[in-house]
């Protein structure tokens, strides 16, 4: 499906608390009681092709005291990232981003933002190649010799107890995920065949994946009735074809 002119493009990644509740014992056991459900901590969005990082955390919002699981307005932020959004990347973000980002709408009584395409970079990856490891600090170590932050538990403990160092290595554990996978996304984009299309149309072809008209013809595409013209584009390495059967100049753009 085209996406409209100047689509918007959110890199986002979000950061929850743990649920509270009390076990008998630790191996392999159900929770008695939940004490307190999972929330929001954090997230970080970056509009592709921007430098500005938008950064949020519990925190920030009036009313915050340690201890605190209330995400209403953490997450009112977020919504309206998402509601002017055209397109949205994010690591997993099919199983876990989007999928926490609805449950913490709907517990708040908050009507869907508007539809958008998703672009999960895991389930893309997984499409297309096999490595050892899909996760996010594996491939950005595969590609760019980079990896996520190191932490562990006691950071999530900590910023539940309000210590402002946790918070601010939290943000920025965050936005490093954030930055890593805006370079996971460009670097595999050109791999992404289901990519949402961004083609804008006219006289010249443009590249469904990345916009651009730098295309160079490569050939032809054939199906089982029609033949048409196939060409790569010169700035993200993407493949597409012409919509149309080849029958004179110019032609809108599909991904191949």
């Amino acid at each position: 499906m085209p996406i409209k002119p100047g689509a918007k493009i959110l890199i986002w990644d979000v950061e929850t608390f743990p649920n509270l509740g009390y076990t008998w014992q630790k191996w392999e056991t159900d929770v008695i009681r939940f004490v307190q459900e999972s929330c929001m901590a954090t997230f970080v969005a970056k509009w592709l092709g921007e430098k500005k990082i938008i950064s949020k955390a519990l925190p920030d919002y009036k009313g915050y005291k340690p201890g605190s699981y209330d995400d209403r307005a953490l997450v009112a932020d977020l919504w309206k990232l998402l509601d002017e959004a055209d397109v949205v990347v994010a690591h997993n973000g099919d199983s876990f981003d989007t999928r926490v980002a609805n449950a913490r709408f709907l517990a708040h009584g908050m009507k869907p933002p508007s539809p958008f395409k998703s672009i999960d970079t895991k389930k893309a990856i997984k499409r297309v190649a096999r490595f050892n490891s899909n996760k996010l600090d594996d491939l950005s170590f595969t590609f760019f010799h980079d990896r996520k932050l190191k932490t562990d538990f006691d950071l999530w403990h900590n910023c539940i107890l309000g210590d402002k160092k946790a918070w601010r290595k939290m943000v920025e554990y965050n936005r490093k995920d954030v930055l890593l996978l805006e370079k996971l996304y460009l670097y595999i984009r050109p791999w992404i065949s289901n990519h949402p299309n961004l083609t804008i149309g006219g006289e010249l072809p443009a590249c469904p994946k990345c916009g651009s008209k730098n295309l160079q013809m490569r050939g032809t595409a054939r199906s089982m009735t029609q033949v048409y013209r196939r060409y790569q584009c010169q700035d993200c390495g993407g493949w597409t074809r012409s919509i149309k059967a080849d029958k004179g100049k110019g032609a809108t753009c599909a991904n191949a």
